[in-house]
């Protein structure tokens, strides 16, 4: 059975997230980002929403084990910094129910949702410039980098949280995630 752990970040939606691949039928832990990496054994690992940048732990060490890695709000900005891109200040500010535009049809996690979606998310900071082997694969009119994949290294980010019941197509966001685990 495939094993995902979700990456406690301290976000208040954490636990939905892991509820969201525990309804899916997935072995999953919650963990909290002190944890060592070696100490995880996981298929993928899902880096959690949070309130900063300076609360990640071993974060960074969690992106060299070598599985998919999915970066929801604060871990997409986590995926952007550690890998040399740039993350800053929102010119929107807190949570929004945004229209996302999908711009790359055949990515693995959000391809399927596209032409768009309908997603709710905080924009307090977000992903600026994405990291080198990284795609931009959506957009809003609130925030320019929505998501981001570096499909070959199973790198995946949303700006947007799939686990909240605001976002229409969450649960296929967590079944392409899953897809790609096992895959």
């Amino acid at each position: 059975m495939t094993r995902i752990v979700v990456i406690d970040n301290h976000g208040q939606f954490t636990h939905l997230e892991h509820r969201a691949l525990r309804d899916l039928g997935v072995d999953t832990d919650l963990v909290d980002n002190d944890t060592p990496a070696e100490e995880l054994d996981a298929d993928g690992i899902v880096l959690s929403g949070g309130p900063d940048m300076n609360r990640i732990g071993n974060c960074p060490d969690y992106l060299d084990l070598d599985v998919p890695v999915l970066g929801i709000c604060l871990g997409m900005q986590i995926l952007a910094a550690e890998l040399d891109g740039r993350v800053g200040g929102g010119d929107y500010g807190g949570y929004a129910d945004v229209t996302v535009d999908i711009l790359d049809e055949d990515d693995p996690l959000i391809g399927s949702l596209a032409p768009d979606t309908r997603v709710w998310a905080s924009h307090a900071d977000e992903v600026k410039e994405v990291p080198e082997g990284f795609t931009h694969t959506a957009s809003s009119d609130v925030c320019d980098i929505e998501a981001m994949s570096d499909v070959d290294r199973d790198l995946y980010g949303v700006q947007w949280h799939p686990e909240v019941a605001h976002t229409e197509e969450g649960e296929a966001v967590f079944e392409n995630f899953l897809a790609i685990c096992e895959s």
